[in-house]
């Protein structure tokens, strides 16, 4: 066993389970020990408590990649020092930095890197003009692979430890991404994109055959080290009947495989599926007939819902993914975070390339704002939540990933909250670590991390030149 004593200011998210599991096991009490922080009921009938420690210390495991303990540095130290008082494991000085759990994306298209920043389209067009053009290349392994490895790492300079990411209809695509991500041990979730309509030529795949891709898929990667399988179709539009209903049939047969698309993104969408599906009661209600419903299904988007379309995502535990800076992009419209919230769970993405951006901060800072625009409110504790903890828990990953619980997988990002001159002089004027943290969630972005670490490995380290 290698042990790697991490020393800087902690901070993390805990449910009621973590916290007696905590105060039971550890009398130290470090449970919000600035005044300005209080119990946080960011989701309905669930408090979530924040973790603050200002002089703690994390235990990491580098050969099982997991989390020994946490707690305050003078504790932990003396815990570890022999009878000489050394230390014999490796300490890692970052006093002067935060530590936090690795950022999770519940929604982002690698093959779109290529082409974020398309200008002047919505939805649809956006799509026909940039989208499939793109997406095209990804029948080649090496094209595939290149920006895949480059995807990935642009993930890790960013924060970001854990995703679900669609790759392209090429089962090509997935295979490579999976590759690259198993190199580098990070928890990743994809599949092979299932398009049979409306598309071009060389990105639909026959209906069967799509399925077969992805069934091939599961055989090989799902649950392969930290590699999962979602089953992927683009939307509504882009699939048949058929092809849906196999999807569903697909999902229903195993137990913790995933399922990803697309719904409500826009109004042109919205009405384009009315037509596809003149029977149907509605977008979500196609989804719902043909069995794409469930714990495990992400529905990105989801901004123009009715009232029966939230009590059936309910009724399903069906999680959405609000992706703030793709809506504004696009001009999608605005999504109701407090409103959806009470029906189900939600996460929050960067929808990479229509979001603008792979930060998860840069992303709160635009969902905070859209929250402001319909006099919504989205506290630092809030956000920041659930980009950890909160989204791990919308992918059923919380037992494995999104807080410093001990035997968790030891991925977490070293923060330097004095990273540019702005952010050092605007933290000075700062007196809670609320505010801290709210001016950290408005001004960071990639030049923050200062380290990423996944499964007790660091993976990217900020250049000092």
């Amino acid at each position: 066993m290698t042990l790697h004593i991490y020393q800087a200011r902690l901070l993390h998210y805990l449910t009621e389970s973590d916290r007696t599991e905590r105060t039971t096991s550890d009398h130290s009490q470090t449970l919000a020990v600035e005044r300005d922080i209080t119990l946080l009921p960011v989701i309905e009938g669930v408090q979530v408590y924040p973790e603050y420690i200002a002089d703690g210390a994390l235990v990491v495991d580098d050969m099982i990649g997991c989390i020994v303990e946490y707690g305050r540095s003078e504790t932990i130290l003396s815990k570890y020092a022999n009878e000489e008082g050394r230390l014999a494991v490796k300490v890692h000085d970052y006093r002067d930095k935060l530590i936090m759990p690795g950022f999770i994306d519940t929604h982002v298209h690698y093959p779109q890197i290529d082409m974020i920043a398309a200008y002047g389209e919505q939805l649809l067009d956006w799509l026909n003009n940039y989208t499939f053009v793109t997406e095209a290349n990804f029948g080649d392994p090496k094209v595939a692979h290149d920006t895949a490895q480059f995807f990935l790492n642009q993930l890790l300079a960013n924060g970001t430890t854990s995703a679900m990411v669609f790759s392209t209809s090429h089962p090509e695509s997935v295979n490579a991404f999976f590759t690259e991500s198993h190199k580098l041990n990070t928890r990743m979730i994809t599949g092979n994109v299932l398009m049979d309509q409306n598309a071009p030529d060389n990105l639909c795949v026959p209906t069967e055959q799509g399925i077969r891709d992805t069934q091939n898929i599961i055989d090989n990667w799902h649950e392969r080290g930290r590699q999962h399988v979602a089953i992927t179709p683009r939307f509504a539009i882009t699939s048949t009947p058929k092809q849906l209903q196999m999807a569903g049939e697909l999902y229903a047969s195993y137990e913790s495989v995933y399922l990803q698309t697309h719904l409500a993104e826009n109004h042109d969408e919205i009405a384009f599926v009315k037509q596809l599906y003149p029977n149907h009661k509605g977008y979500l209600d196609v989804y719902d007939d043909m069995g794409l419903l469930g714990r495990r299904t992400t529905l990105a988007h989801s901004i123009h819902l009715e009232i029966s379309e939230y009590e059936r995502l309910r009724d399903t535990g069906t999680q959405i993914s609000h992706c703030p800076t793709s809506n504004l992009f696009l001009g999608s419209g605005l999504f109701d975070l407090p409103k959806t919230l009470s029906y189900t769970g939600v996460s929050i993405a960067t929808d990479v390339g229509a979001g603008t951006s792979l930060s998860m901060l840069t992303t709160l800072s635009e969902a905070y704002k859209i929250q402001q625009l319909q006099s919504n409110q989205l506290s630092a504790h809030q956000g920041l939540y659930q980009i950890t903890l909160g989204n791990a828990q919308s992918l059923l990953l919380d037992n494995k990933i999104g807080n410093f619980m001990p035997n968790k997988e030891a991925d977490f990002v070293v923060i330097d909250m004095g990273a540019t001159e702005l952010l050092e002089r605007r933290m000075a004027q700062t007196k809670t670590l609320e505010e801290q943290l709210f001016v950290l969630m408005m001004l960071g972005d990639d030049r923050v991390i200062d380290q990423t670490v996944i499964a007790g490995v660091s993976r990217y380290r900020k250049s000092t030149a």
